[in-house]
């Protein structure tokens, strides 16, 4: 037994040196007193990092077996400095890159799957982290100087690239708590239908749409029936999946009318590969069955659809609108505090920094595309 300990304690030790070494090369010090240095409270942690990379990091956070003042910060250094790249690969994460390959996990059977299990988490978590009208995607920060007034400038500069005029027809893909829906409705009246696979979010935007030309529908956007003069799709795509991406853009294409507009919402990743767009950590716990789109896989399903008229890159302010989602949460705590426990805590807020890291290095992005008919006659001048 002897023998056993000590080879067990040699192997934490050398697990030490090498999770040392990597993360001073970005500049990380274990047991520093920087902001963004990790202090280290079980001596698992050195081998559940190197075996479990991403996701041994983020698990052991939630465990309780380290603490960082500005995860966020931490993050964003060891990104910058490509760590992963000098670790070996798994055989549990390779499995999962290739189970995301080889199977189509936003299959119809699958689909309701993230709304289940992220989306219905609780409307007071979402209340509570979000701004009033309960946008959850990236907030446009250009002209403001908080989260209310970044999200209302987000929504106005959608409805102004999709050239809205009173009386058209919108499809809101994805549609969330309703808030696009709500504001096209009120600001630019507009009739809107909206869908969503989830169904906490279903009932509470039929509630504050009410009174408003506004129809909220649980269904998964294969079954989207009509047609529209505009469409919006906002934080969606990134649960499409990448073997349903012709048919997303074929089902859009059904919905809207000659000389309609399309508006595309995504976060992407700034690399194309098979193996890329797909954290172990955040498809275990966060978004199950997600998938970020590289701009080529865009492109390449969009081209038999839909002519490009417009792209624009906002991934910086997502930066801006997680940290500011953080906050919003850290400061709600207290009153949440009696519904979730504080392993959950951990995970949100591992989960809110972790993605601001993401779009600090710019690894990954959201952009606005805007698509037009092919048959579609005149010039776009995009936002009005």
């Amino acid at each position: 037994m002897a023998s056993v300990a000590t080879h067990s304690r040699a192997a934490r030790g050398g697990a030490r040196t090498t999770v040392e070494h990597l993360f001073s090369r970005a500049g990380v010090a274990l047991n520093g007193d920087r902001p963004w240095d990790v202090r280290v409270h079980d001596a698992r942690f050195y081998e559940r990092v190197l075996a479990g990379r991403s996701l041994g990091f983020g698990e052991s956070y939630m465990d309780g077996w380290w603490e960082c003042a500005r995860i966020d910060a931490c993050i964003a250094r060891l990104l910058s400095c490509r760590l992963h790249e000098g670790l070996a690969w798994r055989p549990g994460a390779v499995w999962a890159l290739l189970r995301a390959q080889l199977l189509n996990l936003q299959s119809r059977r699958r689909a309701f799957e993230v709304g289940e299990r992220h989306y219905d988490l609780g409307n007071d978590l979402f209340e509570a982290m979000l701004d009033p009208r309960m946008v959850y995607s990236c907030a446009y920060w250009r002209d403001a100087a908080d989260l209310d007034a970044a999200q209302e400038a987000k929504l106005d500069l959608v409805c102004r690239k999709l050239h809205l005029e009173p009386g058209m027809s919108l499809l809101d893909v994805g549609c969330g708590w309703g808030s696009l829906a709500r504001f096209a409705a009120e600001r630019y009246g507009v009739r809107v239908t909206g869908v969503t696979i989830s169904r906490e979010q279903a009932e509470l935007a039929q509630a504050r749409c009410a009174g408003l030309p506004v129809e909220i529908l649980l269904q998964d956007y294969r079954d989207v029936d009509g047609r529209f003069d505009r469409i919006a799709s906002i934080g969606m795509f990134e649960h499409v999946g990448r073997k349903n991406y012709g048919v997303y853009f074929a089902t859009l294409r059904r919905a809207l009318r000659p000389g309609g507009l399309a508006l595309l919402h995504t976060i992407g990743r700034d690399r194309a590969g098979r193996f890329h767009g797909i954290d172990p950590w955040i498809e275990k716990y966060i978004f199950p069955n997600g998938q970020l789109p590289s701009m080529a896989e865009i492109l390449s399903a969009v081209r038999p659809h839909f002519v490009v008229e417009d792209c624009q890159n906002i991934g910086p302010d997502y930066d801006r609108t997680l940290m500011a989602w953080h906050e919003r949460f850290n400061a709600a705590w207290p009153t949440l505090s009696s519904r979730y426990d504080d392993r959950f805590r951990r995970m949100w807020s591992y989960y809110l920094q972790c993605c601001a890291a993401c779009f600090r290095v710019r690894n990954t992005h959201v952009w606005q595309y805007v698509f037009a008919c092919p048959e579609a006659r005149g010039s776009y001048l995009g936002a009005r």
